[in-house]
């Protein structure tokens, strides 16, 4: 199962353009978190990310039988393609049940670990990729970053909320595992298109399970705002950018690609201050300052 990737893509800095679209995605996974909370009240959480998985399913395959993309080619990814799945629908059950005993900042910052396990697991399985000294300066200096955007993570005092941030360190590492087993696996032989098509089927009836046992019900018809939401992350986020982040992770250095994430809660803030009216403050742009730096000695080259 395991494929030996290019020197060439498995440490590839990212270049200019890379930069920017990694910038457009995190910005519009940051308005993701927007969508979400907008829609939450009429569709639960669990029950979306079934929809979206469905739906998106459907959209990337028309768009493959449109564009002659192959999906149904015997080419030694199933197991790979199964597992991803498998570690995506894990991912996204651990973050919404997290979610349920912890608060919104300490599941941010654990979820945003992912990074740091990322460059860990590199060191097994894509040795080539490891970061020197100065970039694991520079994924602190992003995560502090971090840090004094949301806060500093109080002690826990209750048994749940340690038992939601505990989920979400969970999540962190399945997300994580599944970056490193599409770049270090078969999977990074095929589409993009196709790796998002496993994850998509394989966690669309296991999520759909896990919000059944959930007790997750439409208490209503949704609105217009809760439908106008969901479709932003199904047919956007999902069905674009993430197979725009799968062919990302295919040609650049995975390492690089995670820091960058970093971005995406920051984008979130922001876009709560301007579609929910929530505060900024001046932590918040040192945040910022913060995160781009650490940026920048993450992808600056290797030698």
């Amino acid at each position: 199962m395991v494929s030996t990737p290019t020197s060439t893509n498995v440490n590839r800095p990212l270049d200019a353009a890379a930069a920017a679209v990694m910038v457009m995605l995190c910005l519009s996974w940051g308005f993701n978190q927007v969508a979400t909370k907008l829609a939450i009240h009429d569709i639960p959480p669990l029950t979306q990310a079934t929809i979206r998985s469905i739906v998106a399913a459907a959209l990337i395959a028309a768009w493959c039988k449109l564009r002659r993309i192959p999906i149904f080619t015997r080419d030694g990814t199933l197991l790979a393609g199964v597992m991803s799945g498998v570690l995506f629908s894990g991912e996204f059950i651990l973050i919404y049940q997290g979610l349920v005993y912890t608060t919104a900042t300490r599941g941010t910052l654990f979820l945003y670990l992912a990074p740091f396990f990322v460059v860990l697991g590199t060191r097994i399985v894509l040795p080539v990729d490891r970061f020197h000294p100065a970039q694991w300066l520079g994924l602190a200096l992003s995560f502090a970053g971090m840090v004094l955007a949301f806060g500093l993570p109080t002690p826990a005092v209750d048994p749940r909320q340690m038992l939601g941030d505990v989920m979400m360190v969970g999540a962190a590492i399945f997300w994580a595992a599944t970056t490193l087993l599409t770049k270090a696996s078969a999977l990074n032989r095929v589409s993009a298109e196709k790796m998002m098509l496993y994850q998509l089927v394989v966690s669309a009836p296991i999520i759909a399970a896990a919000a059944w046992l959930a007790g997750e019900r439409l208490p209503q018809a949704p609105s217009a705002l809760a439908l106008g939401a969901l479709a932003y992350q199904t047919i956007w986020v999902v069905s674009i950018t993430f197979v725009i982040w799968y062919a990302l992770v295919k040609r650049y250095s995975a390492n690089r690609l995670s820091a960058f994430t970093f971005l995406a809660p920051l984008f979130g803030v922001a876009a709560g201050h301007l579609v929910l009216g929530e505060p900024l403050t001046l932590a918040f742009v040192a945040a910022v300052a913060l995160v781009a730096g650490g940026l920048a000695l993450v992808n600056r080259a290797s030698r």
